[in-house]
């Protein structure tokens, strides 16, 4: 933030101009954008011959619209900075002399505006690609008809929900019934303002990163729990119940994984995090305590997730939707809009801390921290579609029986590694 508006200062006094490496930056986001689609265009006319060429479509079309997003996103910014810096408009409104605050605030809203929108284009892709792989494994092939390779199957399935009726049931608390889905998606999309996609690009940075994220994620458990008892109905509550004693049992060994972790690293910032991990020091491979730590942590953030096999929460054989039974419309999509970037988050979460952040060969810093994300999601889709559903006493079992133990060990092992090595990572 802090760079921004220096940038943004000394092009509003004339002092700077627009540097000549985004140019470069433009054509090489076009220059791989055009590789990728020239693949996609060959696998498309292939598809339907052969199964694996589906598969490797529907394992591509990621790429692709990564790379055509950062292609227009990076297009965006040099044509607003080359328009600023051609008609002087900072110069022209007095930009440098506005109050600092001001211009926190104008970067704030531009920073939610553009979380806002690329959370929300992420999601309807995150389910359009489940469906996909869903498909693949059950055998099919998935949204096929509406759009091109039914890229625009979500989109027409977002439509529809906004067009139904919005429901509340006379006997729900009308207040509660309407606040909780805007906590859990509140607090799944703050989660992003303290992610880090590179050393810069991070919304708001905080020395204590990690507390930020793990709090926020956390909350969502209070809308989980409005939602079900809002609604007044037994299924609803028994799933905000259920979602209460989960998220809150799960938290202890993922918060146990993660501190196993910065025992290597000695700072709660994730910046720091993820500059420790430079020259392919990834914190997964620095022991063999942290790669259980990796393990334990992954384990933990599919069930604060309510993913499967631990979405007993919404456990439709037993609950009918759980604590969103009796949401319709706009609200009941808020739902799902908040598991899949809940999901995501939890990902970029896991790169930045155990998977070496931005840092990787040729590709931009920000590339690897997404495609890390995607590879990650990709695994708990498979999961999702792979395993049955556990017990509730299984599940509380697992964690208080098996993995909180764990977490312990990986937490005292760590330390001890750290002190053996030297102390911490600088």
């Amino acid at each position: 933030m802090e760079r921004l508006l220096e940038a943004l200062r000394r092009l509003g006094t004339g002092e700077a101009s627009i540097p000549a490496s985004l140019v470069g930056d433009v054509v090489f986001w076009f220059g791989l954008f055009l590789v990728f689609l020239g693949a996609l265009v060959l696998v498309q006319a292939l598809r339907g011959r052969s199964w694996v060429a589906d598969v490797v479509a529907s394992l591509t079309v990621p790429l692709f619209m990564l790379l055509g997003v950062m292609a227009g996103l990076t297009l965006v910014g040099i044509g607003g900075a080359y328009g600023i810096q051609r008609w002087g408009l900072l110069q022209r409104w007095h930009f440098a002399e506005w109050p600092r605050g001001v211009h926190y605030l104008i970067l704030s809203l531009l920073a939610v505006v553009v979380v806002l929108v690329l959370i929300t284009v992420l999601v309807l892709f995150l389910v359009w690609w489940e469906r996909k792989i869903s498909g693949h494994i059950q055998n099919r092939y998935g949204p096929t008809e509406t759009g091109w390779y039914g890229l625009l199957q979500t989109l027409a399935d977002g439509i529809k929900l906004l067009n139904k009726e919005d429901i509340i049931p006379a006997g729900a608390d009308p207040i509660l019934f309407t606040l909780a889905p805007c906590v859990i998606v509140a607090a799944s999309f703050g989660l992003y303002a303290a992610l880090p996609f590179s050393e810069s690009l991070v919304i708001a940075r905080m020395n204590v990163g990690l507390l930020w994220v793990v709090a926020l994620g956390s909350l969502t458990v209070i809308g989980i729990l409005m939602a079900g008892w809002a609604q007044n109905n037994k299924w609803a509550l028994f799933g905000g119940m259920r979602s209460a004693a989960q998220v809150v049992s799960y938290e202890i060994p993922g918060g146990l994984a993660l501190l196993s972790a910065l025992t290597l690293v000695g700072s709660l910032d994730l910046v720091e995090i993820g500059r420790a991990q430079a020259g392919g020091r990834w914190l997964v491979w620095s022991s063999p305590f942290s790669f259980v730590a990796f393990l334990i942590y992954y384990i933990a953030s599919l069930a604060e997730t309510n993913r499967t096999p631990f979405d007993l929460p919404e456990a439709e054989s037993e609950l009918v939707a759980g604590y969103f039974t009796e949401y319709t419309s706009i609200r009941f999509s808020m739902f799902f809009l908040a598991e899949y970037a809940n999901m995501f988050a939890v990902s970029v979460l896991a790169a930045v801390v155990f998977l070496g952040a931005w840092h990787g060969p040729v590709l931009p810093g920000p590339v690897w921290v997404v495609l890390k994300a995607l590879a990650l999601v990709f695994l708990t889709m498979l999961v999702r579609w792979t395993f049955p559903r556990f017990r509730v006493d299984q599940l509380m079992a697992f964690c208080w029986k098996f993995l909180i133990p764990l977490g312990f060990v990986c937490l005292l092992g760590n330390a001890v590694w750290a002190l053996l090595e030297g102390g911490v990572r600088q």
